[in-house]
């Protein structure tokens, strides 16, 4: 495989260092919180190797709101990242053809462009309120399809799939003779609307991820899952993390399960305060400023905004003042493009 680091990544606060950055734009979960707000009570933990597929409490309290899956069903990583990493690596080869939909979380590109395979990428667009139309990917099936690749809620448009649309490709993908993978990362920060049933209930041929990452304000614990109803895949599945890691952190996998104990009150808080946030960057949006037009995310804690039409960006100038934290707050008598790069 042919890795190549990724921008988002060499750009990231974890390698930048937060002390040096004084507006922070781009991070995509919800606040972090400490060991502490948790009350979680590790004192008797034994450190032991853990259970393969993961601890069978935080197996059971996963899909605890699924009745439909079962605990064997779940395949505890360390972090959604992994879960992606093992679903890529284990299906395809250079000879295999993966459809993946963009824009898109960047491994779900990366990680197959390492890899060798056949790529099509099928870009949403914004005119089209960065609608997924089940016909494109019809059309892109190719005899040796083994993947097709969406996210929902999208990443970072914040844009949810309908339900009925992950139905269909899922029995697209069914009929092909391939798997659907169903990224569901930023499941629990789905604010607006009632959360869909996992996708990886539609059909034995869908795959689920999720993370504690993005909604539980706990990345640092490295935990996620996937979820999949074929006992066959899932050992192979279960094969690449036994080879890459063997086990996850006995002490990341209880803290999980102690987060998990707590989800309804902290996902009620945290929803409470993204709405809030929500209100105030939609009147800023379409009140306060005529620089920016936006497809309204309807979950996720990020949207995915543009320049509108008519105006003139200097590209490379608003880049690097916004990286480096140089843009001023505007001013009578200061123009666009000296704070920007942009001309009115």
């Amino acid at each position: 495989m042919h890795y190549c680091r990724m921008p988002i990544e060499v750009e990231s606060p974890e390698e930048l260092g937060y002390s040096t950055i004084k507006n922070n734009l781009a991070e995509s979960s919800v606040r972090d919180r400490r060991l502490g707000d948790f009350g979680i009570d590790l004192s008797d933990l034994l450190l032991s190797y853990g259970e393969h597929r993961g601890n069978a409490h935080l197996r059971q309290a996963i899909v605890a709101d699924a009745p439909q899956l079962h605990p064997d069903q779940v395949l505890v990583c360390p972090g959604a990242a992994t879960a992606l990493f093992m679903v890529h690596t284990t299906l395809l080869r250079p000879d295999n053809h993966l459809i993946v939909i963009r824009p898109n979380y960047a491994t779900n590109l990366e990680t197959p462009r390492a890899i060798g395979c056949q790529v099509t990428v099928i870009d949403l667009s914004f005119e089209e309120g960065f609608v997924l139309d089940p016909e494109r990917i019809r059309r892109a099936l190719r005899p040796n399809t083994v993947l097709i690749s969406i996210t929902s809620p999208q990443n970072p448009t914040g844009v949810v799939i309908p339900a009925a649309t992950i139905l269909e490709l899922a029995e697209m993908a069914a009929a092909a003779g391939c798997y659907l993978l169903v990224d569901e990362t930023y499941r629990y920060l789905n604010f607006q609307t009632t959360l869909t049933p996992w996708a990886a209930t539609l059909s034995p041929a869908v795959i689920s991820v999720c993370s504690f990452s993005k909604a539980f304000g706990a990345p640092g614990i490295r935990i996620g899952w996937l979820l999949h109803q074929q006992p066959e895949f899932l050992n192979r599945l279960l094969a690449a993390k036994e080879q890459i890691i063997i086990t996850n952190s006995v002490v990341d996998e209880a803290i999980a399960l102690g987060i998990l104990q707590q989800k309804a009150a902290l996902l009620a808080e945290e929803h409470r305060h993204i709405r809030e946030n929500f209100t105030l960057l939609q009147h800023w949006m379409e009140y306060e400023q005529d620089i920016f037009e936006w497809v309204m995310p309807t979950a996720g804690v990020v949207c995915f905004p543009r320049f509108k039409t008519g105006l003139e960006v200097n590209t490379a100038s608003f880049y690097k003042n916004l990286s480096k934290n140089t843009i001023p707050s505007w001013e009578p008598g200061i123009g666009l493009s000296e704070m920007t790069g942009i001309s009115d």
